[in-house]
């Protein structure tokens, strides 16, 4: 496809939506199709067929829209009326509104700060296109970054483009993309491949999973203009069994995108080759990690190895290889389409951009959101989430996953950004954010995700291995308050060792729920000991590893 004949497809696909009166949006993605939205589509697809209104409302499978605890969520264009927690009794009545006043009590506000204090750039497409036809991505500009990446600019401009953004890995660490992409154009002559991470695992996240389900066409888009870039022909996407309509969504746009001449051989009329597949993994934590995810695609074990070499010199078969997350590659065609210099008039001075979280636990509004970089954690939690429900306090706020920190209310003014996060022990991770009240105990946290990476461990070294599994035994003393001072001073020389003797991440990481506790919520510990009969003079006062 040219991009003469892609601007015509883009023409056609808007002059198809301007036929119809209204539109009427189902959000097809995981959280609402446990609802049943899928049944609800198929209601309101008989009762406009019965109305006949074919010709005047269209019905469609959309992606999220953000308010996954409301589903099923349905929006009816032009007008953006949203309705949530419709059933199939709903159905007769919401095509009665059509053009009128929107259903109470069924109507939800879009002028709540929900909605009005995001920052939808990732995900301007979620919702508002039908994530399995093509013709919708191209119609919302789509694809045109590519062919103005191949046809405008050489591969050193697409690279100093994404390094003027500013944009930093959205997969936990918060590399500089543009200094990832340089080592590997650098690297040795010869095949070089591409990776997709989209092996999200952290307990509370489903980001990628709802930009996969949204708008699967803008990380191919992303992951083209990178191979471009990069001179690599042929790249993969890594996926998680857990995820099968994602899986199930990537695939045929991959094979959408092959058909239009969007992918495979000779894009947009170039000389430019760039094929994708899909690699589904076991669900195995680790394989998050990026040697042992590069192992799984080569058919081996998911276990990592040391480093260096690193996948940017030596991955995927021995060859230069770039691995980035979903998130990050969904923002490189914004990037190209606005500029670099654009994106990175967003969020703070070192923290460029947008960033898309998960928002989860005992807080109002649980869902998907977007918001610009330096945004405070009081502002998600108190104005995005709608605070804590049933009248009870606010306690802790958890980043990062298991790799992450529980953050206390005395810094909930702290901005959103990797080293503010990381000064408090916790990091941005791949964006979950789990809200705990005032009913939850710290100790139990922990040992919850110490339980969850003690099971995720690949075993392959010892201090991970065999110090998860103890650290885990030594939080279970806690929470039955049969804990001794000797066991505090055990749990935090133990956490010392894990961290920095692990062969990989997550291992590294493993300590650090562990460690924000003990620093934020020491008393819960003490308290647990003071319980089994020992004094506070003979538990350590302070951490060890201050």
């Amino acid at each position: 496809m040219t991009p003469d004949e892609l601007s015509r497809a883009a023409d056609a696909a808007r002059d198809t939506a301007a036929a119809y009166d209204h539109t009427i949006n189902v959000c097809l993605a995981t959280g609402c199709m446990l609802s049943g939205s899928d049944r609800i589509k198929g209601a309101l697809d008989l009762e406009v067929k019965r109305r006949g209104l074919e010709r005047r409302c269209r019905v469609r499978g959309v992606g999220c829209h953000g308010p996954c605890a409301r589903g099923p969520i349905v929006s009816v264009q032009p007008h953006d009326v949203l309705y949530g927690g419709v059933g199939g009794a709903d159905v007769p009545g919401l095509l009665d509104s059509l053009g009128g006043s929107p259903g109470a009590p069924l109507a939800i506000s879009t002028d709540q700060p929900f909605f009005t204090r995001q920052m939808r750039l990732v995900l301007e497409n979620a919702g508002r296109i039908d994530p399995e036809q093509i013709d919708e991505y191209i119609g919302a500009g789509g694809y045109s970054a590519l062919l103005q990446a191949l046809h405008t600019l050489t591969p050193a401009d697409v690279i100093e483009e994404v390094a003027r953004s500013g944009l930093r890995g959205r997969g936990g660490a918060g590399f500089p993309t543009g200094l990832k992409w340089r080592t590997v154009a650098k690297a040795a002559p010869g095949q070089r491949y591409v990776i997709c991470n989209a092996d999200e695992g952290d307990p509370g996240a489903f980001m990628d999973r709802s930009v996969l389900e949204s708008d699967p066409h803008r990380v191919l888009e992303g992951m083209a203009i990178a191979g471009y870039a990069l001179g690599a022909s042929q790249g993969f996407v890594y996926l998680r069994a857990e995820y099968p309509l994602a899986t199930e969504r990537i695939q045929t746009a991959i094979r959408q995108a092959s058909r239009a001449g969007l992918l495979g051989e000779q894009i947009g009329g170039t000389d430019f080759s760039f094929t994708l597949q899909v690699r589904v993994g076991a669900g195995a934590f680790v394989c998050g990690e990026e040697t042992a995810l590069i192992a799984s695609i080569e058919g081996g074990r998911g276990q990592p190895r040391p480093r260096p070499p690193y996948p940017a010199e030596s991955g995927l078969w021995g060859r230069p290889t770039l691995i980035n997350n979903v998130e990050t590659f969904a923002n490189i065609p914004l990037i190209l389409r606005r500029g670099g210099a654009w994106y990175a008039s967003i969020g703070t001075e070192t923290s460029k951009g947008t960033k898309v979280f998960s928002l989860t636990g005992c807080v109002t509004n649980n869902g998907v959101i977007e918001v610009p970089m330096g945004i405070t954690l009081r502002e998600i939690v108190y104005d995005i989430g709608g605070g804590i429900p049933a009248g009870r306090g606010f306690k802790a706020i958890q980043t990062g996953g298991p790799s992450g920190g529980c953050i206390p209310a005395e810094h909930l003014d702290t901005p959103v950004d990797y080293e503010s996060l990381l000064r408090l022990g916790s990091i941005m991770g791949s964006g979950g954010m789990i809200v705990m009240d005032d009913a939850t105990s710290m100790v139990e946290v922990a040992r919850y995700f110490m339980e969850f990476c003690k099971s995720e461990s690949c075993g392959k070294c010892v201090p991970c291995r065999v110090g998860t599994a103890e650290m885990h035994d030594l939080l279970g003393r806690f929470t039955r308050k049969e804990a001794s001072p000797a066991d505090l001073a055990l749990l935090e020389d133990l956490c010392d060792v894990v961290k920095h003797t692990s062969l990989c991440g997550l291992g590294q990481a493993a300590p650090n729920p562990v460690l924000s506790t003990l620093r934020f919520f020491r008393q819960e510990y003490l308290d647990a000991i003071l319980s089994t009969g020992g004094t506070a003079a003979d538990a350590p006062t302070s951490g060890r590893l201050a």
